[in-house]
């Protein structure tokens, strides 16, 4: 099969190969993959350790070629969304049935594929929070991918949402998502926030740390500015706010279907920036790299 490998000597590190076929296991489906999204987390940076040949890839949509030979599972021909920690960039991936769910007659191929990482992140994030009606919601990096899920899902909770962005052109759209203030700066904050979502760690979040009502919860999710977040330790001692990191993943059948059924619905939108061919794969990946794309990338298989 086809698929986009890890290549150092490449430009943008990344070129298409031919590579063997996977080989499901006992409770693994085979899924012809349609449309797959990117993450900044997966994209091949300096530092990274993964060999070249090794296929990424997170999330993927595409139509199940082959059933589990369990018997557990979707059948043949059935449309799915997937998740795993790599394979998604390839034209078939061995899904685990726990990590995959059937998307509704309504939801595309591109919507699916927008959905695991950014979704499950942002679901995740807000429950362990444990967000509820009237709290005082704050995200950073709130144009991006998880940003824009965690907004509306925010918004669905009851919450009172500030979006946090780089600029206001960014920030076009989130009003429409549900954010209640799009803002450029902890100190458009005019009152302590109960719960910040936080994608880009460094100066911002220890500015908006001041911000933080008594007891918050701050849930780090990324730290996409590269640079240090100085904290207090008397802020924790005291009680003053719990710090929780979190990254998505493992056992994501359930929230996947559960997300697929809001964008059915009409109550969540999978915010898709760019929809191209997997051939433009590296030039897609340094838009993303590069800031110049708000919500998500896709890139269609085949």
């Amino acid at each position: 099969m086809r698929a986009l490998v890890i290549d150092r000597s490449a430009p943008g590190q990344l070129i298409p190969a031919d590579v063997p076929d996977p080989v499901p296991g006992p409770d693994e489906v085979l899924v012809r993959i349609a449309a797959t999204s990117l993450n900044y987390g997966e994209l091949p940076k300096p530092g990274d350790d993964r060999p070249d040949g090794t296929v990424p890839g997170w999330d993927a949509s595409g139509v199940v070629e082959r059933a589990a030979a369990s018997g557990r599972g979707p059948k043949p021909g059935d449309r799915v969304v997937t998740w795993g920690w790599n394979g998604g960039w390839a034209e078939l991936r061995a899904v685990h049935v726990d990590e995959l769910a059937v998307l509704p007659d309504s939801v595309d191929f591109v919507q699916a594929a927008a959905l695991p990482v950014a979704g499950l992140t942002a679901l995740r994030a807000l429950r362990r929070a444990k967000v509820r009606p009237g709290h005082r919601v704050a995200v950073t990096g709130a144009s991006g991918g998880v940003g824009s899920f965690a907004v509306q899902l925010a918004h669905l909770a009851g919450a009172e949402v500030y979006a946090l962005v780089g600029s206001r052109a960014r920030g076009e759209g989130l009003a429409e998502l549900g954010a209640d203030h799009v803002i450029t700066g902890p100190e458009e904050i005019d009152s302590p926030v109960d719960i910040i979502l936080d994608n880009v760690g460094g100066p911002l979040l220890t500015e908006l740390l001041g911000h933080t009502a008594s007891g918050g919860v701050v849930i780090s999710i990324g730290a996409t500015s590269g640079e240090p977040t100085p904290i207090q330790p008397y802020q924790l001692v005291a009680g003053q706010f719990t710090l929780i990191g979190i990254q998505a993943g493992g056992e994501t059948g359930a929230d996947l279907g559960y997300l697929a059924a809001l964008v059915a619905e009409g109550r969540l939108q999978a915010r898709v920036d760019q929809v191209s061919d997997w051939t433009t794969a590296t030039e897609a990946a340094a838009a993303l790299l590069e800031r110049r794309i708000r919500g998500k990338a896709v890139l269609t298989i085949g």
